[in-house]
């Protein structure tokens, strides 16, 4: 079954810092294959406490969209946790090569524990057991920093993550189902995108489902749900805003 499974909704540091969201990354099966995207903190628990448990051992791969703690923070125990601790060497790990070679955030000593480890780059293109990851734009943002296109043969999913909203962003992200992550309610901070960005790219693209998440203090305060709810009516696409634990079967 195609899924997306959301093990946190919460974007930037004090609402990561004060859990008032979880903080746990992406799961996303995608033709009978699994993968991990940005397991930040409380990630190995989330899978442990999903109902029905999530067995990292059963994940293909993992990504990282960019090294930021809120996306990278259970990378190694993710790892550990995929491999059977070291024991079973396998899975293969995608991340920028700012987050393995400049003040790495995956441990050298952890990285053989897997069998393959990819670095993103600008129009990169991957192929992951039964699906083909491509990252077609390196973003604006603090960090060597990309989105991600997921494709399988019958859905598309783009993961736009932590960017300055610019003009050519939605062209990069058709998916039919489309993840943004949207930290302010207004454009008071950079590197991230605001409602209205969001609103920007899902005017254009249209997709068959918009998913808000990663959300800051202004969203928090403003009820995302409700932001999605009257996003759909006025532009007559289904927007929904994710909330921790959240299972969409595609």
């Amino acid at each position: 079954m195609d899924q997306i499974i959301f093990l946190g909704t919460a974007g930037a540091r004090v609402t990561v810092a004060k859990q008032l969201r979880a903080s746990g990354g992406i799961w996303i099966t995608l033709d009978d294959t699994q993968i991990l995207v940005d397991p930040g903190p409380g990630s190995l628990v989330k899978c442990v406490k999903s109902r029905p448990k999530l067995d990292p051992t059963k994940l293909d791969g993992i990504i990282l969209s960019h090294r930021h703690l809120d996306h990278s923070a259970d990378i190694n125990i993710m790892m550990e946790a995929m491999t059977d601790g070291g024991y079973n060497v396998r899975g293969t790990v995608f991340a920028p090569l700012n987050a393995l070679e400049d003040d790495p955030v995956i441990l050298r000593y952890i990285r053989g524990y897997v069998k393959d480890i990819q670095v993103l780059v600008e129009k990169g293109k991957y192929t992951l057991k039964n699906i083909s990851i491509e990252t077609p734009v390196k973003h604006l943002h603090a960090e060597d920093t990309f989105g991600i296109n997921f494709i399988g043969k019958q859905h598309t999913i783009s993961y736009v993550t932590d960017t300055n909203y610019f003009d050519l962003l939605p062209d990069y992200y058709k998916g039919d189902v489309l993840i943004l992550n949207v930290a302010r309610r207004d454009s008071s901070v950079v590197y991230h995108l605001c409602l209205d960005d969001a609103i920007k790219i899902i005017k254009q693209n249209k997709p068959k489902l918009t998913i808000l998440t990663h959300f800051g203090m202004t969203m928090l305060k403003a009820k995302p749900w409700l932001l999605a709810e009257q996003i759909s009516k006025d532009l007559g696409v289904r927007v929904v805003a994710a909330n921790d634990g959240m299972r969409i079967d595609l």
